[in-house]
């Protein structure tokens, strides 16, 4: 493809728009709360290889920003994924997103949700943004939850904001609407996320409106997802990448790597997509996956942003490439597959796939990324594993090196704290590092003085290491 000709006041770049790129909208079938990259680079991008794609189009809309949402409109809903491979790029515009909204329009939630013709509707809000208690249940205790719960009871003025208010205020419009049965599709990074969510809805429908409770029980389905492909921050480069390869300005690119899973578990009453084209995969038994992924991806991710930030690393490939983190990410891996119900090949065979994605130079993943909320992922990416292994009496090394990272992190070194729980974490990590370390695996619920003595070494053997 020959290079446009350099962006001037008199020679600006065209912008995406459907008629320029011949896309016409879809029905809108489909909404997702949430729209960032990894939405638009996974479930998204499902829709978009379906053979059936143009029947299905997705309502999304925003989190806290609306900046999103304005971008898109301007663009009529169409973006660049830009699949950013070891030796090439290669842009591809999705056109999916039938229409995009900010996430307080609650008027269009209503509508669509009121709408038989609405069939699915997807999540990607991070483990934080469904208010769960330290039970999983819906957090009563929060703010933000009791706002909510008073403007859907009407005590008070104004739209729900959490995501649990945002379904509840939805699901109500289609009751009363009549319109018939639906799926809810969570896809974020928490085991058994089709019951999590079912259980924050359930919590706040029954306090809204008991009958609503039923009502949902009756004919609402809360499928269960894995899903994996990595997407990091679009900086102002992938930007002008996007424009030197199509000629075309797009302020709403995404970039992300080949590789990409969905694994779900659940009924679909309304119907769905046919995403099995694109290779998602349709499962009775979903927990093997899941715990597959949350071990070996995301618990080395966790590895990875707390002690390559350490020792001065800015991203995923910059970590691997340092033989002593990669060593540590090794003997992790180690720890967690004897606990992991596969055969031994189909793991062997995903740890080879997990390095040659890791090891992408042109995947700018960022570290201190994906070291935000810690306290939301080292409960369930690393306890389990360790607890497995103390179990069969073992003292896994690489698991408790997680947990010494995540400590050395919360101290101070390597990538900064931005985590939902910073107030509550960051002060148990403070002084001493015997203190901290008792500290912190007793907020963790690890009661055990082998783990806690190892994990001590861990933490001292990281801070002689720090950079910062």
């Amino acid at each position: 493809m020959t290079a446009p000709s350099p962006r001037t006041t008199d020679n600006p770049a065209p912008r995406l728009s459907r008629s320029g790129a011949g896309r016409p909208a879809a029905p809108v079938r489909l909404v997702h709360l949430g729209v960032g990259g990894f939405f638009r680079a996974h479930q998204a991008w499902y829709t978009e290889h379906a053979s059936d794609a143009a029947d299905w189009g997705y309502a999304a809309f925003t989190g806290r920003s609306a900046t999103v949402a304005d971008v898109l409109g301007e663009q009529d809903g169409l973006y660049t994924l830009l699949v950013r491979g070891p030796g090439a790029s290669e842009p591809e515009v999705v056109g999916a997103l039938t229409a995009v909204h900010p996430g307080d329009d609650v008027d269009a939630l209503r509508a669509y949700l009121a709408s038989p013709d609405v069939a699915v509707v997807t999540t990607t809000v991070t483990e934080a943004g469904y208010r769960r208690d330290e039970s999983g249940r819906l957090d009563l205790g929060s703010e933000a939850v009791r706002h909510d719960l008073a403007v859907l009871t009407g005590d008070v003025e104004g739209v729900a904001t959490t995501t649990p208010g945002r379904l509840v205020d939805g699901l109500r419009a289609r009751r009363d609407a009549g319109a018939g049965p639906l799926a809810v599709v969570p896809c974020d990074n928490v085991p058994e996320n089709g019951a999590m969510v079912a259980d924050v809805v359930r919590d706040l429908a029954g306090r809204v409106d008991p009958e609503l409770a039923a009502w949902v029980d009756d004919h609402v389905s809360f499928v269960t997802t894995m899903v994996d492909r990595i997407t990091p921050r679009t900086t102002d480069a992938d930007l002008d990448e996007v424009r030197r390869l199509t000629g075309v300005d797009d302020r709403a690119v995404v970039v992300t790597e080949p590789f990409t899973e969905w694994v779900l578990s659940g009924d679909f009453p309304g119907g769905r997509p046919r995403w099995e084209d694109a290779g998602a995969r349709f499962v009775d038994d979903i927990h093997p996956f899941e715990t597959r992924k949350l071990w070996l991806l995301n618990g080395a991710h966790s590895l990875l942003a707390y002690a390559g930030s350490v020792r001065g690393h800015e991203t995923v490939a910059d970590a691997m490439a340092d033989p002593e983190v990669r060593g540590w990410v090794d003997e992790w891996w180690t720890d967690a597959v004897r606990h992991l119900p596969l055969p031994a090949d189909e793991l062997d065979a995903y740890r080879q796939a997990l390095v040659d994605r890791f090891e992408n130079p042109r995947m700018r993943h960022l570290l201190a990324q994906i070291a935000a909320d810690g306290s939301q992922k080292i409960p369930i990416r690393v306890l389990p594993a360790l607890r497995a292994a103390r179990a069969d009496g073992e003292l896994p090394s690489g698991a408790t090196r997680v947990i010494a990272a995540w400590v050395a992190h919360l101290r101070g070194h390597g990538a900064p704290v931005n985590d939902v729980q910073s107030d509550t974490v960051v002060p148990l990590a403070a002084g001493d590092v015997n203190d901290a370390v008792a500290a912190v695996l007793g907020w963790l619920g690890v009661d055990d003085a082998e783990v806690a003595a190892l994990v001590e070494r861990q933490v001292t053997e990281l801070e002689s290491q720090a950079t910062s």
